[in-house]
């Protein structure tokens, strides 16, 4: 049979498992922050064009630029807002605050006591 401590343990890791990881937010941070500068970097990337055209001027298509740029910076800063958004919205599980209140001090609050039963319970319905 598990003992609270175990169920706890057991709640807290499936809390874990349901967050995104921290690679994933800074990934998709930085893929929606690339797509934003490119697309920021094509306005000036056209009127260049548009003046190079203007003063007889070839343009290079493997020449670095505005779009470039902006795809570098916005995936760099997307990158660091993404993850940066993900640890902040990351809530610490209400099983792992039961389990270090219990370590740590080893009593609870009546509402705790409520409140750690409903968890216990609700934990052992899904194994069972």
């Amino acid at each position: 049979m598990m003992d609270i401590e175990e169920a706890l343990l057991l709640r807290a890791q499936q809390d874990a498992a349901q967050e995104p990881s921290l690679r994933t937010s800074a990934g998709i941070g930085a893929g929606l922050g690339a797509v934003g500068g490119v697309l920021a970097g094509s306005v000036p990337h056209s009127a260049g064009n548009l003046l190079n055209r203007l003063r007889g001027r070839s343009s290079s298509p493997l020449k670095g630029g505005f779009r470039m740029a902006g795809g570098l910076v916005g995936a760099l800063t997307g990158g660091l807002l993404g993850a940066g958004l993900q640890s902040m919205v990351t809530e610490v599980s209400p099983a792992a605050k039961y389990l270090a209140k219990l370590q740590t001090t080893g009593t609870l609050t009546d509402s705790e006591m409520r409140g750690l039963e409903a968890l216990v319970a609700d934990t052992y319905n899904e194994i069972v």
